[in-house]
């Protein structure tokens, strides 16, 4: 199965595995990010031996992104964007959820306790 086709077909594997990576961590940033016109709060995982990145982003009107990263056989890097539907969007826990609003709103990033944010 390709990138594409996981990002495209299976999104809520990925969220699951995002999710748990990040409320497992002792500590867990929730950044703050904009490009152009858009603004969005972001949890990210990087898999380092396999050169990837996926990241959940809430964009500032309130719509949820499956954000996935990677590098090709020629080295470029391509990112794949996937909007959530709400099955999807719950399966983040309301904790994270609402720090990543809050973050959106704010402008400003969060550091908080991982366990903080499975609840």
């Amino acid at each position: 199965m390709t990138y594409e086709e996981l990002v495209k077909k299976h999104p809520g594997s990925l969220v699951e595995k995002i999710v748990t990576e990040v409320v497992s961590r002792d500590t867990v940033e929730v950044y703050f990010e904009d490009e152009d016109d858009e603004q969005w709060a972001v949890i990210k995982v990087h898999v380092y031996e396999e050169d990837k990145e996926m990241a959940i982003r809430l964009l500032s009107d309130d719509k949820w992104v499956l954000w996935f990263g990677y590098y090709d056989d020629e080295d470029e890097f391509i990112e794949l964007l996937q909007p959530l539907t709400q099955l999807e969007i719950d399966l983040i826990p309301k904790g994270l959820q609402k720090v990543m609003s809050k973050v959106v709103s704010s402008e400003e990033g969060l550091r908080l306790p991982g366990n903080f944010l499975s609840k």
